[in-house]
């Protein structure tokens, strides 16, 4: 807070400020109004890898969104982005949780009634993820992984190509440093920080 321009204000009544808008979910109110108009034909969903930053240590971080691994402490975003590439949720789990258990509860988020296809990698192979799709109203456009007996026959690999939306979606958003690297020891907060993000975003457009 110290490093923002003196012409702010003083740093502890901004980041008091901060604080009341946090905890509020103001930030994310804000993201929220902005989603309206999405364009939701298409959905492609993804998940990315978070550095927490020694600094967000402290209390207990599984409540928080953090764990521990050999590539040392995270936190991971799951994403959706619609046909233009524009966030339209997030979820924020610890780093080692699947991008695959968070997809049902992000597809949950995202009113599906005028979409026709969900996209995402083969990280989200499963058969109970397109039960899910199915049953939310739309059809999914993940492929199969080798492995398994079924065939790729049901996708369309030029819309997949488009997948690269959530890709770039993601490196917009690390280009906030505060978002790129978790601060925050709070989940709630690295929320709200995540969807101001989100809605630049979108008041780029």
């Amino acid at each position: 807070w110290r490093d923002l321009p003196e012409n702010f204000g003083k740093p502890n009544t901004i980041y008091k400020a901060y604080q009341r808008w946090f905890r509020s979910n103001k930030l994310i109110a804000l993201f929220a109004l902005l989603i309206k108009d999405s364009d939701l034909e298409w959905v492609f969903i993804d998940g990315t890898h978070i550095k927490a930053h020694q600094h967000s240590s402290g209390g207990n971080e599984n409540l928080q969104g953090i764990s521990k691994s050999v590539a040392g402490r995270a936190t991971k975003i799951h994403l959706a982005v619609d046909a233009h590439g524009n966030p339209i949720t997030f979820i924020l789990s610890d780093g080692t949780t699947h991008d695959v258990k968070i997809a049902p509860d992000l597809i949950d988020n995202i009113d599906l009634s005028a979409t026709v296809t969900v996209c995402a990698d083969k990280g989200y192979d499963s058969e109970a993820l397109r039960a899910h799709i199915k049953q939310a109203g739309t059809r999914d456009n993940i492929p199969r992984k080798r492995n398994t007996k079924s065939s790729n026959d049901h996708m369309d690999w030029d819309l997949y190509k488009v997948r690269h939306l959530v890709e770039n979606a993601f490196a917009k958003l690390k280009n906030y440093r505060a978002v790129a690297t978790r601060f925050d020891k709070l989940k709630q907060s690295y929320e709200n920080t995540v969807a101001l993000a989100c809605a630049y975003l979108w008041l780029k457009l």
